[in-house]
């Protein structure tokens, strides 16, 4: 096999990582996701027919060997892309393990989403979201009865911090403080996925850290602490 398919079966295998990549968002590099994975697959037994079709000048069995590769190579990247849910599953139990607030995304026997949280060093459990697509560090809360911004957290999700109204008392179980409410239009937790909501907005300086209350935990279908382990089932 020339130099030539060697490239080109690794620009192949690339695109197939990302589609693995692309999880549930349903385009790959524009294209619908299936339409894309069905090019590529097709695309890599033209290669491999191709390869087969060119090799002149090499005994048959050189060129079944070379077939055989072709093949194995093509049926490795093809069962990648479709167990890409599980690989996904392993993927982030391993970001997980390593860096405690990574959420662990499962898909639950009834197709819902479960998310579980390793605790930090620091005794808590927190959370990596997004906040109208921007990265939040929550630290989940159970005396907050609210989703709780920090300002700073606020501002980076394109909340006018400065134009709020401070005037609610918000209860946290750190005590008590100020806040202002404000609306978000989406928050994701992993494959938990929450929009148009309405949150508090801790006065700038007051937290340091945003807060995950019983505003979100009360919806979800429940949520469960064992040990080192907070798992919230959607």
């Amino acid at each position: 096999m020339g130099r030539f398919f060697w490239v080109f079966i690794g620009v192949l295998g690339a695109l197939l990582i990302l589609l693995i990549a692309s999880g549930d968002t349903g385009t790959t590099l524009g294209f619908e996701t299936n339409t894309f994975a069905t090019a590529a697959v097709s695309a890599l037994w033209a290669v491999l027919i191709g390869a087969g079709a060119l090799s002149g000048g090499v005994g048959i069995g050189q060129s079944i060997k070379q077939l055989a590769i072709w093949a194995m190579i093509i049926l490795a990247l093809t069962a990648s892309y479709v167990f890409r849910f599980d690989l996904q599953d392993i993927g982030s139990r391993f970001t997980g393990g390593l860096i405690p607030g990574s959420p662990i995304t499962l898909t639950s026997r009834d197709g819902g989403a479960e998310v579980t949280l390793i605790r930090s060093d620091n005794g808590h459990f927190e959370a990596a979201a997004a906040v109208n697509n921007q990265s939040v560090r929550f630290l989940v809360d159970t005396g907050a009865t609210a989703i709780v911004l920090s300002a700073r957290d606020a501002e980076a999700a394109g909340i006018n911090v400065s134009g709020l109204n401070y005037s609610i008392i918000t209860q946290t179980a750190n005590g008590t403080g100020r806040s202002a409410r404000a609306s978000i239009e989406t928050l994701y937790l992993g494959g938990i996925e929450r929009r148009n909501l309405t949150v508090m907005v801790a006065q700038p300086g007051r937290l340091n850290q945003s807060l995950l209350g019983q505003q979100f935990l009360e919806s979800l279908s429940s949520y469960e602490k064992r040990g080192d382990r907070l798992t919230l089932r959607d």
